[in-house]
């Protein structure tokens, strides 16, 4: 494999998942039009948005299954096609009821990125990994710019129902591209031990193989530190606007121009922590989580400090918060690596999607427990407290992970030489 094609579909799944999270963010600045055109209340525009992140997290370990047993390229391909025609069907929707429908069936292909993170595993060695899937997640922030601006320069112009024509339009032309231009690679073909093998075996997913995730001990813990990990994340995105307005006293502009700044800075820590993660796994196997637990305490430390900064001092904070945007995600691609890094290829897409299950239920219980403790003492306060104890959590569990995952990584090591033995000897397969 020539390392040009590589990168090529990394560029092809960078693009699906950047105007996937485009078409996925749109809702938000076209929420207003939504509701003056069904002439509905914010409850119920809530419920729209609530409905279709519980079909994708519902979803998400049907995909993991699916992503381990069959060809990941063709899956990726059926989940762009979906979002492309449920986003046409949601631009067609006649009524509230009908929308609502629709909508909630956009999360269908929400949660279908474990196989691509598995599939780029096969594609990059353990030691590009992280800058790979850093680069993967710089499509998170980019994607809301992408969505802001379509939604503020098409949607007066062409209305919400256009917009969505657009982006849907957008997904059935990547099905096309991921299917014209991405291939198959053979499940473990990048790991080291297998890069002098001229045949590998076909391994997918059995009931033993998924017995094995529940013998690796550090990666419950990893979905642990994922579930405390991103309640700061989920707290300021969803609080952070308001708290601008209401107890900075930053007009509408003034606070969109603030949160463009923290995202601009975000790309830049996605891509940063992950080339810190590979370049110390080269040098250690506890690496990634060194990288991770480090940024998160930063990250705790720097929030806290930014926080507090004076409300006239208007400089200082954004300077502050632009930092603090540096180092918030830089564990994201450490603890996204560490996956494949100790699961066997079959199950790296279930391990994935288990994960980000659990990931989700703090994303969703996050803002609304910061609006608890809001009302009952203010913004500040609620993103200071939660966020702060949350990141403490999550590096607190980093540190035993770090304890742990020597072991695990050498489990997965013993493993692959022996399959590489088996497979020199004269071939492999596992039933499947």
């Amino acid at each position: 494999m020539k390392p040009r094609y590589r990168w090529l579909v990394a560029f092809v799944f960078f693009l699906f998942m950047l105007l996937h999270q485009a078409d996925k963010l749109l809702i938000g600045p076209l929420t207003t039009a939504i509701m003056e055109d069904f002439r509905i209340d914010e409850a119920q525009m809530g419920a729209v948005s609530s409905l279709a992140i519980v079909v994708a997290s519902l979803l998400y370990p049907v995909w993991g299954y699916l992503y381990d047993r069959f060809a990941r390229h063709k899956l990726l391909a059926l989940a762009s096609f979906i979002w492309g025609s449920t986003t046409w069907l949601n631009a067609l929707a006649p009524t509230f009821p009908l929308f609502m429908a629709t909508r909630s069936t956009t999360g269908i292909d929400d949660s279908s990125y474990p196989g691509l993170y598995s599939l780029l595993a096969d594609y990059f060695g353990p030691q590009a990994r992280g800058k790979v899937y850093g680069a993967m997640q710089v499509s998170g922030p980019l994607g809301f710019m992408v969505g802001t601006v379509l939604a503020t320069t098409l949607g007066g112009a062409l209305g919400w129902r256009r917009v969505f024509f657009i982006t849907g339009g957008a997904g059935i032309a990547i099905a096309v591209l991921i299917l014209t231009l991405v291939r198959e690679r053979p499940r473990g073909s990048a790991e080291p031990e297998m890069k002098d093998l001229k045949e590998i075996g076909t391994y997918r997913m059995d009931w033993q193989s998924a017995r094995q995730l529940l013998r690796i001990r550090t990666l419950p813990l990893l979905m642990a530190q994922g579930f405390f990990g991103v309640f700061a994340w989920n707290v300021l995105v969803f609080w952070f606007f308001r708290y601008l307005e209401t107890e900075r006293g930053y007009t509408a502009r003034e606070a969109m121009t603030t949160m463009l700044v923290a995202i601009a800075t975000i790309s830049v820590g996605y891509l940063l922590g992950g080339n810190l993660g590979d370049a110390l796994f080269k040098r250690f196997r506890r690496g990634r989580i060194i990288v991770g637990g480090l940024a998160t305490v930063v990250a705790a430390v720097l929030l806290l400090v930014t926080m507090n900064v004076p409300l006239e001092n208007r400089l200082l904070f954004t300077v502050l918060l632009g930092v603090t945007g540096v180092v918030m995600p830089m564990n994201g691609p450490s603890m996204m690596a560490t996956v494949p890094d100790i699961a066997l290829p079959e199950v790296r897409s279930t391990a994935q999607a288990v994960r980000k299950l659990v990931e989700d239920g703090g994303a969703a219980l996050a803002p609304f427990l910061a609006g608890v403790v809001a009302t009952r003492t203010s913004l500040h306060t609620a993103i200071v407290t939660i966020s702060v104890s949350t990141y403490l959590a999550s590096a607190a569990i980093l540190v035993v992970v770090g304890y742990l995952i020597p072991g695990d990584i050498e489990a997965l090591r013993k493993t692959m030489r022996a399959r590489a033995a088996a497979e020199a000897d004269g071939g492999l397969q596992t039933p499947g």
